[in-house]
């Protein structure tokens, strides 16, 4: 039986690297730097240069083996997209390559420079610029702590944010998916974003606006399109969020997910629904709300339907362990790829693939079997609008996490999950990929000519 084949990332870093500015370039740029912009926005200091050329990778084994040792030159911190556009113009003059970064809470080196040069932390331009009804405008390193404060004041929410809420808007739309809120109102691309800045290279004499499904090859794209100077973004109502924590018996998996299924199924839509097994849950720090032996069910759910959650998790066999509204930030922190993180401090060994799918609730037992010693974690995730059928219209999609041990045992496992059914999504590689990829490369072609934002991550041409 032949297997999936993992990327080739150590070529590819190395194809990545001949992009790197010579020294005179290099030298010529930094002076250039020093005088377009404050002395307090460039830095070429090497604890800074280290921070700002590291993420979440070392997650994962394969991209911790693979990822060059290489810091960014210099880093570059600007207030707003004027200080943006000169740093790019200036880059692009000497052909230094530009890498663009929120807080680098990414996990697959997204937001690593391959080829040196100039990484913008955007961090630091991060002022809310507008809130109106259903919206808010703000530049790319405003925290979703701040933009849920800011939309809270106006009687509204975020639509849908990152669980780690620390993260920039810039940072969310050019390397994330989804997280709470994505059970009613999808991922990135289903609506969120309602319009862009994107600053190309060149840059233009004003940045690039984009509208609707124009934002669509600028969305997990790692910044090769264009950086994202400004967003604006849905709003929602908002709500009074609460945490809800439930178990089951040991033997009980299956009652744990029903029960989180129906759940999904409340009306309003709870802003996260997790589940796990008992294995995983022994990897978590100890709380009398996550028992000992028991799958847990994690829920954040409108106050209003709390006595309804009681009723699911009775009538499925559980029992609640905790409602408590200040538990939301912490049970947001037991779901999505915070999950990876904490079970990987308990158990260094583990590896995680993202998966998703009818079999990860019609067949688990299946899916953990495709690599041994696995364990389950479950997120709720958007419904297909199928309310005959209770598995496909409001599922599950979450992580497999299982002992490593080579690359080889581990892409033979993804070839298994793929048979069964289920949609797995890579981890570990930076490369980008899926339905969006012609769509960024022509993109990519358009507003960066000579490749020079965030090298290595677009793949290789079939024909190359």
């Amino acid at each position: 039986m032949s297997t999936v084949e993992p990327p080739p990332l150590a070529h590819v870093a190395e194809r990545a690297s001949r992009r790197a500015p010579g020294p005179a370039a290099l030298a010529a740029f930094l002076d250039a730097l020093a005088a377009a912009l404050p002395d307090d926005r460039v830095t070429t200091g090497e604890s800074a240069r280290l921070a700002a050329s590291r993420d979440g990778a070392y997650l994962s084994p394969l991209l911790s083996a693979v990822l060059p040792e290489r810091l960014a030159d210099v880093v570059v911190r600007p207030d707003g997209t004027g200080q943006l556009q000169a740093a790019v113009r200036l880059a692009h003059a000497h052909g230094v390559p530009v890498v663009p970064r929120g807080r680098g809470t990414g996990n697959y080196g997204q937001a690593v420079p391959l080829a040196g040069g100039v990484v913008i932390d955007l961090s630091d331009a991060d002022r809310i610029l507008e809130v109106g009804n259903g919206w808010i405008h703000a530049q790319a390193g405003a925290t979703f702590v701040a933009l849920e404060a800011a939309a809270r004041r106006t009687g509204q929410e975020i639509a849908m944010m990152p669980t780690t809420v620390g993260s920039t808007i810039g940072g969310f739309l050019g390397g994330g998916a989804g997280g709470l809120g994505s059970i009613e109102h999808g991922w990135l691309w289903d609506g969120f974003v309602q319009a862009l800045e994107v600053v190309g290279c060149p840059p233009q004499d004003e940045p690039r606006r984009v509208y609707g499904a124009q934002c669509l090859p600028y969305l997990h794209a790692y910044g090769v399109t264009g950086i994202i100077a400004t967003a604006t973004v849905k709003l929602a109502p908002a709500r009074d969020w609460t945490a809800v924590l439930a178990s089951f018996p040991g033997h009980a998996g299956a009652d744990a997910t029903r029960a989180g299924l129906a759940l999904l199924r409340l009306d309003p839509a709870p802003r996260l629904v997790s589940v796990d097994e008992p294995a995983l849950v022994a990897t978590y720090p100890a709380d009398p709300a996550l028992p000992e032996g028991r799958h847990s069910l994690r829920a954040v759910v409108d106050t209003g339907v709390v006595n309804a959650v009681a009723e699911i998790v009775a009538a499925h066999g559980g029992r609640v362990d905790k409602v408590d509204a200040g538990a939301v930030g912490y049970v947001s922190t037991l779901s999505f790829n915070h999950v990876t993180l904490r079970a990987k401090k308990a158990r260094p060994e583990l590896c995680h693939l993202q998966v998703g799918g009818a079999p990860l609730v019609t067949d688990p037992d299946a899916v953990r079997a495709a690599l041994p010693g696995s364990m389950l974690h479950l997120d709720g995730m958007r419904p297909y609008l199928d309310p005959a059928d209770p598995v496909r219209g409001r599922g599950f999609g979450g992580l497999l996490l299982a002992p490593f041990h080579d690359a080889a045992t581990l892409y033979a496992g993804v070839e298994r999950l793929r048979a069964l059914g289920v949609h797995v999504v890579d981890p570990h590689t930076w490369l980008l990929d899926g339905p969006a990829l012609p769509g960024i490369r022509a993109a990519a072609a358009a507003n960066d000519p000579q490749g020079l934002l965030n090298p290595g991550k677009l793949p290789e041409e079939p024909d190359a």
